[in-house]
């Protein structure tokens, strides 16, 4: 039997644990919105053909076009990055297997979470392209080629949500001491994608800076959903640095009672 001392500490941890993970559920909230201001703002900046980022764009495109032309192994290494390493293709092969092992575990909301994370992303680039059809760079003597619109880059979206899917699901089985070394790879690798397509010309560093900006967005509205969901059944409250189930390390990480 718990004394009422006891019960009054475990009543303040618990409170305590709500407030905490209802400051995150609306971080992750207001990332999102953030993020879809931001974008909506470089869209209208874009759609305005507003003169200081038409400055930036060409000023970035041309010379480092310049620069790849005069260094021909920079640019046959960026294209092997960007067409094989980094490629969408590449990263969402790798989510793919991610979620084929997730339903092994019989992690299936997890399974779920990246694959709509994924694929959403996608979808949501695909149709912002549609919409502004943008036209890519038209460099002389180009490096590169890459069919489609131009605005957001396909390739810096894919690259923002498969290695958000990649770190919030594999965290658990990481060391606490070298998890910010991880997350910091990781976004090297996405900073490096759009680089990449920068300097091969196929992109404008403004539909970069896009793709980078909805696909933050698309993540954190499904980060919000997937601990919203947490929190309605009443798993335990973790931040997200941990995962978004630190339980996949454990046994049954998602048990049949549905209750921690």
């Amino acid at each position: 039997m718990l004394t009422r001392t006891a019960l009054r500490r475990l009543g303040d941890r618990r409170r305590q644990a709500d407030r905490r993970y209802g400051a995150r559920l609306l971080g992750s909230a207001a990332l999102a919105a953030v993020s879809a201001v931001a974008f909506g703002l470089l869209l209208t900046l874009v759609e305005g053909q507003w003169r200081p980022l038409w400055h930036l764009d060409t000023a970035a495109a041309h010379r480092l076009h310049e620069y790849a032309l005069r260094h021909r192994e920079w640019t046959a290494g960026l294209r092997l990055l960007s067409d094989r390493v980094w490629a969408p293709v590449t990263l969402r092969t790798a989510v793919a297997v991610l979620t084929a092992w997730l339903l092994y575990r019989r992690a299936w909301r997890l399974a779920a979470w990246a694959v709509v994370t994924t694929v959403t992303g996608g979808l949501v680039g695909l149709l912002a392209k549609s919409v502004v059809e943008r036209a890519r760079p038209a460099l002389h003597d180009p490096v590169a080629h890459a069919p489609g619109y131009s605005f957001p880059s396909g390739h810096a979206m894919t690259a923002t949500t498969c290695f958000a899917v990649f770190m919030l699901v594999l965290a658990p089985f990481v060391p606490r001491s070298c998890r910010t070394p991880c997350w910091c790879v990781a976004a090297f690798c996405v900073l490096g994608v759009g680089l990449t397509r920068i300097a091969l010309g196929v992109h404008w560093f403004s539909d970069v800076l896009g793709g980078w900006i909805l696909g933050l967005a698309v993540v954190a509205l499904t980060v919000w959903a997937f601990e919203a969901w947490r929190v309605e059944t009443g798993w335990d409250r973790t931040p997200v640095s941990d995962g978004l189930e630190p339980e996949l390390s454990e046994a049954t990480p998602e048990p049949g009672s549905g209750t921690r």
